[in-house]
């Protein structure tokens, strides 16, 4: 079985490098970063008329009609630059969302508005500190408004769609919820990837509409979690080469004693087993890839086993970056804070390492009991 990619889609690779070397440079995600802008809007708009955001929507929504592995090409490429967008949480959680449970006058609605970019989604179930689980939920949607608060939401500053995951009579229940109305405030909230923004969501009676099945919301977050996870684990594949290869150049310019402090082995140790762990994660993405779009019964353990590879190769690599620019790499004038900021937000982005490392055992006892 090949899960390479095809000529095409590395032609795909090749084009969005040299976009996103031009366009997205690690001075434009220290801009965001110091700057007072939520993301960067220049980027995300010339993202949008690369057809991007658009990329696995059908063309009956003016969407593109490619495949996943189309996306995950992109995927890796922006996690490649660190792109300082909301490309993952319109993308990868809101507009699956709606691909796999909306009905037809909802996607007619949508989904040409989220293939343009005009219109940017979001995701919002995490309610407090901690995992959130089907019975902890304590928004409510009742009678067609929703009334509670979700934190941190990631780019819920700045979406206009929400998908919202709260309880009802019938159970957890997803709902879509446009954020500019009345019912609906938002306030930053500080993380450790400034260049991503999060907020906190606040509902007092919004108006909400019923995504999918009543009571099936939990069902439906674990299929979209899934997905995005594959897509996830493509950018933070990205984002580990991107450590790497900073440590690396940085070794091989930097001497002490009289040699490139590359040739000393204590530092040829961490690259290389940098460079096993993101190989490794790699090797654990294809195969979430092929299963994502195949829609393979194995996605869930696919879809597991690229993720923690993936965290565990980010954070591996983005570590030992500093460590290997030793004191400098503490310094904010560095940019070797961006693949860690990033590796640890990433890292509990749709559920900690802990609870993929859970789904990976389940989904492994599953597979063997079959």
């Amino acid at each position: 079985m090949n899960f390479e990619f095809s000529e095409e889609q590395n032609l795909l690779r090749e084009q969005a490098q040299s976009f996103l070397k031009d366009q997205c440079s690690l001075k434009a995600v220290r801009a965001v970063l110091d700057g007072d802008q939520p993301f960067d809007q220049a980027l995300w708009q010339k993202v949008s008329e690369m057809g991007w955001t658009a990329t696995t929507i059908p063309e009956e929504y003016d969407g593109l009609g490619l495949s996943y592995l189309e996306l995950s090409v992109i995927a890796e490429e922006l996690g490649r630059q660190i792109a300082p967008i909301p490309f993952s949480s319109s993308v990868y959680l809101a507009t699956e969302a709606l691909l796999l449970a909306g009905s037809d006058a909802q996607k007619a609605h949508w989904l040409p508005q989220m293939a343009s970019g005009a219109v940017i989604g979001c995701l919002a179930v995490n309610e407090s500190a901690g995992e959130p689980g089907p019975d902890s939920l304590t928004s409510r949607f009742t009678g067609g408004s929703l009334t509670g608060s979700k934190i941190p939401v990631a780019d819920g500053d700045i979406a206009h769609l929400a998908i919202v995951l709260a309880s009802a009579d019938e159970g957890p229940t997803a709902v879509l919820v446009d954020l500019n109305q009345a019912g609906v405030s938002r306030s930053s909230v500080q993380t450790i990837d400034p260049s991503r923004s999060h907020a906190r969501v606040d509902f007092d009676g919004a108006a909400a509409e019923v995504l999918g099945q009543p009571g099936d919301g939990w069902s439906l977050l674990q299929q979209v979690y899934d997905r995005a996870a594959v897509l996830f684990a493509w950018e933070q594949v990205g984002g580990a080469e991107t450590a790497l290869n900073m440590a690396k150049e940085y070794a091989l310019g930097r001497f002490a004693f009289g040699r490139s402090i590359a040739s000393y082995q204590a530092i040829k140790h961490k690259l290389a087993h940098a460079y096993v762990k993101n190989t490794l994660a790699r090797s654990n993405c294809y195969y979430g890839a092929w299963a994502l779009s195949t829609d393979a019964a194995e996605l869930p353990l696919a879809a597991a086993t690229a993720r923690v590879a993936a965290t565990q190769a980010y954070y591996y690599a983005s570590k030992e970056n500093i460590q290997t620019h030793g004191g400098m790499g503490f310094t904010w004038e560095f940019d070797c804070q961006f693949p860690y900021r990033r590796s640890k937000l990433l890292a509990v982005t749709i559920g900690s390492e802990a609870v993929w490392q859970e789904k990976l055992i389940s989904a492994v006892e599953s597979a063997h009991a079959a």
